[in-house]
């Protein structure tokens, strides 16, 4: 039972670490297998475009769609998550883009479009980082363990870590799996994880954040105004806010989501370009072959990991905003130099680490950042609104290098201009976003004279 009443008044039981441990498990994992089968995708389409006969051109429009629908479904996501909670959050998230990998494994067969709609639906795996980082950010503030108060940002970049691990398996699996099962079965093998781990995470504790807004949400439905906004005060929790995603672009919410949106729509050029269809442009930049272009990809994601370590150790420490902001400043230079510099392997590897380093390490920071800059109320919606406006920067990179495919440029240009540019810019930006207060949360105060976990 997550509920107790204490001194007549009702209050969330005390987070436990047995529950702070599972819920960090569970996330670590969803986001990883999720991951994977993101980069998936974008790992095999010259596999997916020689099987259904796609030139290049086709493979960017298809990817484009693909990328469009992904927001489409992303943005749908967060008002769920700040309806029926967290936990729901993360099993239909977890769950959907195991099932759609699957799924992907037929729609090749069937037609462009049925492989467009089925990918744009594997966008709720996307969308799972978005989940994370509302009830992570929750479930840690609401840790009576100063350990975890102190070093959040640190335990969070191990979950975000799933990222470059997942793109690791990506790479490993594929590279092992696809010369005996095909693309097809590499999607199928994909999905078995994602589903396990949906069922795993039916048993997480609901953050205590969302168990005071449903309980908020009934006493003020029964009439009890009085006891809810009592209730409200005790917590430290806003609850005026009109459900929805119209909800974020008011108050103290417009600048966070304005801001934090933009920069994350710019910053996912180079994501796009770089990590999603990294393979492609290593191929067609520097002539790397397909095998070791998986290579690159497999050690630079080792690199990337460390990244995240790297940045969220910095961002407990200088603030993650900052910390942020430099590191993309810094992968976009590096991407830029691994462009225009020589084929030479070592440092095509070289650059494109450092490059991978300061691209996808600052995002430990990122989400955990976006969670605390809403209210609890807006949290999921949030998260759901700046994560899920990311695709849309991947949308105009690939209709962007597409555009410059068909007018007879080259992937060297289409890079620079559509991912190690944006990629600066994207830092530059998030300047622009107001510094959190990151020794506290709301829930801590909230809190404050429980018993000891």
């Amino acid at each position: 039972m997550s509920q107790c009443p204490e001194n007549g008044a009702w209050r969330p039981a005390s987070v436990t670490n047995a529950q702070v441990k599972y819920a960090t498990l569970v996330a670590f994992l969803a986001w990883t297998f999720a991951v994977y089968d993101f980069i998936l995708f974008g790992m095999l389409l010259p596999e997916i475009g020689k099987a259904t006969g796609l030139d290049d051109a086709a493979q960017a429009r298809l990817a484009t769609w693909v990328a469009f629908g992904t927001v489409v479904v992303a943005l749908a996501v967060g008002p769920l998550v700040d309806r029926f909670g967290r936990r729901a959050g993360m099993v239909i998230t977890v769950g959907g883009a195991g099932i759609c990998s699957a799924l992907t494994a037929g729609a090749g067969s069937i037609g462009t479009l049925m492989l467009t709609l089925i990918r744009s639906l594997a966008g709720l795996g996307y969308a799972e980082q978005g989940v994370n980082g509302a009830y992570l950010s929750e479930l840690y503030s609401a840790s009576k363990d100063p350990r975890i108060a102190k070093r959040r940002g640190l335990i969070y970049s191990l979950v975000q870590g799933g990222w470059p691990i997942g793109a690791l398996l990506a790479a490993g699996l594929t590279a092992v799996l696809l010369p005996h099962v095909g693309w097809q079965g590499c999607f199928i093998f994909a999905a078995i994880p994602s589903l396990i781990v949906a069922f795993m995470a039916t048993r997480l504790r609901e953050s205590p954040q969302f168990e005071a807004l449903s309980k908020i949400k009934a006493l003020k439905a029964s009439g009890k105004n009085g006891e809810a906004q009592a209730l409200a005060q005790s917590q430290q929790i806003e609850h005026e806010h009109s459900a929805g995603l119209a909800s974020v672009l008011k108050g103290k919410a417009r600048r966070a989501t304005l801001v934090l949106g933009c920069a994350h729509l710019l910053n996912w050029f180079p994501v796009q370009i770089f990590s999603v269809l990294g393979t492609t442009v290593l191929m067609s930049v520097h002539h790397v072959s397909f095998g070791n272009s998986l290579i690159i990809l497999l050690l630079s994601n080792l690199v990337a990991y460390l990244g995240y370590l790297t940045h969220g150790y910095f961002g407990d420490r200088f603030g993650r905003r900052n910390v942020i902001a430099v590191g993309w400043m810094l992968g976009g230079a590096a991407f830029w130099a691994m462009l225009n510099g020589p084929s030479e392997t070592w440092m095509v590897i070289a650059l494109y680490s450092i490059g991978q380093f300061f691209l996808i390490g600052p995002y430990s920071c990122l989400l955990f950042y976006v969670g605390e800059s809403y209210d609890s109320s807006v949290r999921g919606t949030g998260a759901s609104i700046v994560t899920g406006i990311g695709p849309v920067g991947a949308i105009i990179a690939s209709a962007g290098s597409a555009m410059f495919l068909g007018a007879g440029d080259s992937w060297l240009q289409a890079a620079v201009w559509f991912g190690a540019v944006p990629c600066v810019l994207s830092g530059f930006m998030l300047f622009f976003a107001a510094p959190v207060k990151q020794h506290t949360e709301e829930f801590e105060v909230a809190q404050s004279g429980h018993g000891s976990v």
